[in-house]
């Protein structure tokens, strides 16, 4: 089975090893794993702030770089998968590259949707606890934290330990946390202050930008968390090796 890889511009800048993580998975699925090395950004910050018009240029380069094939199209962030699966049509409504963005959303998909089907799940790690945070975007748009959530669920050595408040924002938003940094932090802390309720000293999260702001504002505020991806987490689970270690 042929899949691309779509890393993400924060897979690319500052989580490297997220992204070789979910490939290793991948792999372990019996995955042929294809990376257009000339991806780039998949446009939800331009369409979010209403450049509709450059957004537009962005999606289509990043359908014309993926072809028109069947092979899935596995993205690292339920965020950019939900631009890339429902925003892109939205985007082209009744313009001449609608059936295009239609056939392209259709080959998308965020990885642990893919994963939750495909890999055969094997806990090697000691028992641990662990809380979940969920990302907006993908939970409203992308639909996949019950697939995130499933594979945390089928580790047999991992309790996860639900959020109060899980579908509450971290503040992170993108171009709001550097918009409204004041209002931004006070979500960071409310979110934070909801995982310390569930005593855990470990944080999953499949989104990037969400753990860098909550992972940052514990590290401000001296709370002992550690933050870890959750293709990192599968990883090392699977291969019995020390969590403390993929901690971003």
């Amino acid at each position: 089975m042929k899949v691309y890889l779509y890393s993400t511009c924060l897979g690319q800048v500052s989580m490297n090893q997220m992204v070789l993580s979910a490939i290793e998975l991948l792999q372990k699925c019996g995955a042929e794993v294809i990376y257009k090395k000339d991806q780039t950004c998949c446009g939800q910050p331009s369409y979010n702030t209403g450049y509709f018009e450059e957004t537009k240029k962005i999606a289509l380069y990043n359908m014309e770089l993926f072809g028109d094939g069947d092979e899935p199209i596995l993205i690292v962030s339920g965020s950019c998968a939900g631009m890339m699966m429902h925003d892109y049509v939205e985007l082209f409504k009744g313009n001449l590259y609608e059936q295009k963005a239609i056939k392209f959303a259709s080959r998308c998909m965020e990885i642990s949707q893919f994963l939750d089907k495909h890999l055969q799940v094997v806990d090697k790690g000691e028992p641990i606890k662990v809380s979940w945070h969920s990302n907006c975007h993908a939970l409203r748009v992308a639909k996949s934290i019950e697939s995130n959530k499933n594979l945390i669920r089928k580790l047999a050595n991992v309790e996860l330990i639900e959020l109060e408040r899980e579908e509450e924002c971290c503040g992170f938003g993108g171009t709001f946390s550097v918009k409204e940094p004041e209002i931004s932090n006070e979500m960071a802390l409310a979110k934070i202050a909801d995982i310390e309720k569930t005593g855990v000293k470990y944080l999953i999260s499949a989104d990037g930008g969400c753990l860098l702001n909550i992972n940052g504002t514990m590290k401000k505020n001296a709370k002992d968390i550690k933050c870890v991806h959750l293709y990192d987490f599968l990883l090392a689970r699977l291969d019995g090796k020390n969590i403390d270690e993929r901690s971003i």
